[in-house]
């Protein structure tokens, strides 16, 4: 620190001449315009230990020069399992999206192939269904067995429950449009029998996959009941109203009770949507068809059955 009188007199000679200023030490000249000041120099002593050497670095990979090395082994064996089965749960899962899909097309086929159905070419198509369905079931259904017999499947559900739903609704149209009533999923787990292997317990489908398929069955049946109706079978779209109706009532008592029922609760909506346009479709064309065979004259006991309307008296 510069002492106080130094710094008056460093005051004072600031207004003097400069040839009249007395020379200050280096240290205390203040710096010129443009130049940095000049940084201050420390002497370190050397110390009395003597100069520290520089340890080397090396990197231990042989169990034999790093005791910790083993557990770092057993640790990077146990994960190389864990990738091992994620990959194999991945391409597993793959293969049953691809299965899953092709089920779904293949069936989709077999329900177009119903709706072709009419009073004059019943047997034929049903025959013609049925055994698309078969083929259904020995290739494709096939595939998702063999991947998913003697494994947890509810881990893999997602993947797979599309096709199996549509497999369902197909199966039970074709069932209903041949007799009248509906498929079980007794029946068709016993179908399945012949696909699994016998030294491993079989794959059945489960209860929520068959009620989601059974409730994708309205509304194929809401088509073909507008369909009958078009072709004049009014009796036939009665009894499909009535067959949707009990469905209907039914898995509304049994939802509710369900733990997991999202997919259900959506479903349920679709299906009231299916049945008031099957009911809404069958009063049309009893209330408003007699109304159309007075106005046309006609008095035919055919033209009556065709609109739906009763019979009456001249």
């Amino acid at each position: 620190m510069v002492p106080l009188r130094v710094c008056h007199r460093l005051v004072h000679l600031r207004g003097l001449p400069s040839s009249l200023r007395l020379p200050l030490p280096s240290t205390m000249a203040a710096p010129q315009p443009g130049c940095k000041p000049p940084r201050p120099t420390t002497t370190s002593s050397p110390s009395p230990a003597g100069p520290a050497t520089k340890r080397s670095r090396t990197m231990a990979t042989d169990a034999a020069t790093s005791p910790a090395s083993a557990g770092c082994s057993a640790m990077k064996a146990e994960f190389t399992g864990h990738a091992e089965y994620l990959n194999a749960l991945n391409d597993k899962r793959e293969r049953l999206v691809k299965a899953s899909r092709d089920v779904t097309m293949n069936s989709k086929k077999v329900i177009f192939q119903v709706h072709r159905i009419s009073k004059n070419n019943k047997e034929e198509v049903l025959s013609k269904a049925e055994n698309d369905l078969a083929a259904v079931v020995n290739q494709y259904i096939g595939k998702l067995v063999k991947e998913l017999q003697g494994t947890d499947f509810w881990k893999l559900r997602r993947a797979y429950t599309p096709g199996v739903q549509e497999y369902i609704e197909a199966a039970t149209f074709c069932r209903f449009c041949k007799t009248g009533t509906l498929l079980g999923l007794a029946e068709i787990n016993d179908s399945l029998l012949a696909l699994s292997d016998k030294s491993i317990e079989p794959l059945q489908i489960n209860v929520l996959d068959y009620l989601l398929g059974v409730a994708d069955l309205s509304g194929e049946l809401m088509r073909l009941a507008i369909g009958r109706i078009s072709d004049g079978e009014v009796e036939y779209a009665k009894n499909i109203c009535a067959f949707v109706r009990d469905i209907y009532r039914e898995l509304t008592l049994l939802v509710p009770l369900m733990d997991d029922n999202n997919e259900m609760k959506k479903k349920m909506e679709v299906m009231l949507q299916s049945v008031v346009k099957i009911e809404n479709a069958c009063f049309s064309v009893h209330v408003r068809g007699s109304e159309y065979i007075a106005m046309l004259g006609s008095s035919g006991e055919s033209d009556y059955a065709f609109f739906g309307a009763a019979d009456y008296d001249q």
